[in-house]
């Protein structure tokens, strides 16, 4: 895929003048941008004001005659005065906002024609990624003005950096856009928790200006999906990106079927695949993809993931020829991914092109200071869902909130707004009183009680390993007596001998016995279930 090359500049009304013959002798910026030898133009945004109208018209003829190829597009910008600083800076950034910005093409700001305000704002922009390009600096060549030397119309281009101070004014500007791109982030929630609110303004931070990969981490019902939703609105917003997000669950996926929905499928590559298939990453082309729980992805999944990654194309399954997309990819996950790395689940090289930009989405228990926002913000959401307004008591609130600020939630948001659409359900006229919180109170510590049993139950039968040496016979094991095998069992495994384990088991008694029989003794322990050590040894 060839990039294009696109740039943006104002028309000179001083350099770039000339309505006459006589204007091909000298040296325009403008159009000698595009007679440059080594640097195509494919397009030309080209910024004019009311007064050099009829100069951007002859500009833009004289490109079609030296430049067939280059397409110039005018705009006219509303400028009093192009010395103003508000002015022109507001002018540009209009431009830039309403701009499509394609992720498939190559920006370059043109800051030789215009006023110094103008090319001061151009930097300003450009160094923030509201115009998403370098800047270029034109030039007549050297010896241009030499009398003896032939004249030169085409000059030469050069890419630089200013460096420059921003002024107050127009810092308070990029504050208050980043300031609106955090407030989508967590979707207008005024949230308190310093932590938080730190994370989400480094993420608004990194989604303007990288298209680089993105890990969402966090335990089930923090919110991933959605953060995702609300980073692809803003980069439609901020026009960094047209295409639209596409996502996934890859704990769904499986075998060919994980092949097919993420890269696709040529007609007849496995049974059933009546069709030719796109995928995701196709489907996600100019836009954003959503993987989330990543760590469920297969091997060879992976592989391929890392491939369409960083080389933009891959092998649709059983198509013999490449395919390319670009697309940004977002992975969420709720998964230690290092341990699956350490464990052989999940491959190194993926993780570490994936964690560049990783960012913690912490628990609703951790933030207690943000549950009262989150509270009237799921109120004014159910609201509009139900059809009625939810709203609580002043003392049902209260006692709500005092609960919800200590509770574990352990699904999270899930567990969260499941409580409120509860409530709200069965409160009349959607007005929670306080017998429906206590109500919901006593139901959510029901539910909390008979998950802690059910987890000391699970834990009876965590995997200690002696359902391998015993069969269903460990599962009649009281747990005091479970735990007490599990680890005899570990040391004889690891001990070359049954005396070697016996003296590990029983090293503190030694000193307080006058006869040494530790192999004896581990012996009968181990023969009380059925088991002897060269049998622990040998399934080890």
């Amino acid at each position: 895929m060839v990039r294009k090359n696109v740039v943006i500049g104002l028309v000179g009304s001083t350099l770039d003048a000339g309505l006459t013959e006589k204007r091909w002798a000298r040296w325009r910026p403008t159009v000698a941008l595009c007679q440059q030898p080594d640097f195509r133009v494919d397009r030309f945004e080209l910024l004019a004001q009311p007064q050099t109208r009829q100069l951007a018209a002859q500009v833009a003829a004289d490109i079609a005659q030296v430049s067939p190829h280059t397409e110039v597009h005018p705009h006219l910008l509303e400028l009093a005065n192009p010395w103003d600083f508000s002015q022109v800076y507001a002018a540009l950034d209009d431009f830039a906002e309403a701009y499509a910005w394609r992720a498939t093409e190559d920006y370059f700001l043109h800051i030789t024609t215009g006023t110094h305000v103008v090319q001061i704002c151009l930097f300003l922009l450009c160094e923030t990624r509201a115009m998403p390009g370098v800047l270029l600096q034109a030039s007549p060549r050297r010896g241009a003005h030499d009398s003896s030397a032939p004249r030169d119309t085409i000059g030469q281009v050069d890419v630089i950096d200013l460096q420059l101070e921003k002024f107050d004014r127009l810092a308070a500007r990029f504050r208050a856009r980043r300031t609106a791109g955090a407030s989508l982030l967590k979707a207008g929630i005024p949230t308190r928790n310093a932590a938080f609110n730190a994370m989400i303004d480094e993420l608004e931070h990194v989604a303007s200006r990288s298209r680089d990969p993105l890990l969402l981490t966090g335990e089930t019902g923090t919110g991933k999906t959605a953060l995702c939703r609300r980073i692809h609105e803003l980069k439609r917003i901020r026009q960094h990106l047209a295409g639209e997000l596409v996502g996934v669950n890859c704990a769904t996926l499986r075998g060919d079927l994980a092949m097919s929905v993420l890269f696709g499928h040529a007609k007849g590559a496995f049974t059933g695949a009546a069709e030719a298939r796109a995928g995701l990453l196709r489907k996600a082309h100019g836009g954003l993809v959503f993987l989330d729980e990543i760590g469920e992805l297969g091997r060879d999944e992976q592989a391929m993931l890392l491939t369409a990654i960083e080389e933009r194309r891959f092998y649709p399954l059983g198509a013999d020829k490449e395919v390319a997309s670009e697309f940004q990819l977002i992975a969420g996950t709720n998964r230690d991914l290092a341990a699956d790395v350490r464990a052989g689940r999940f491959r190194e090289d993926l993780l570490a092109r994936l964690a560049l930009w990783t960012f913690r989405i912490p628990a609703l228990r951790e933030r207690p200071e943000d549950v009262e926002p989150n509270l009237d913000y799921e109120l004014e959401r159910l609201s509009v869902e139900l059809g009625f307004r939810v709203s609580f008591a002043r003392t049902a609130r209260d006692a709500f909130l005092a609960f919800a600020v200590t509770a574990p939630w352990s699904g999270n948001f899930r567990d969260f707004n499941a409580a409120l659409r509860r409530m709200a359900t069965l409160a009349d006229g959607g007005r929670i009183d306080a017998a429906g919180v206590a109500a919901e109170i006593t139901r959510l510590t029901a539910a909390r009680a008979g998950a802690g049993a059910d987890a000391a139950e699970g834990a009876d039968a965590a995997d200690d390993g002696l359902a391998a040496l015993l069969g269903e016979e460990a599962g009649a094991l009281d747990r005091f007596d479970r735990v007490q095998l599990a680890d005899v069992a570990r040391v004889c495994a690891a001990s070359p001998s049954l005396s070697a384990a016996g003296r590990i088991l029983f090293a503190r008694s030694l000193a307080q016995r006058t006869t040494r029989n530790d192999s004896d003794r581990l012996r009968k322990y181990l023969a009380r279930f059925g088991l002897d050590f060269e049998t622990i040894r040998a399934r080890a």
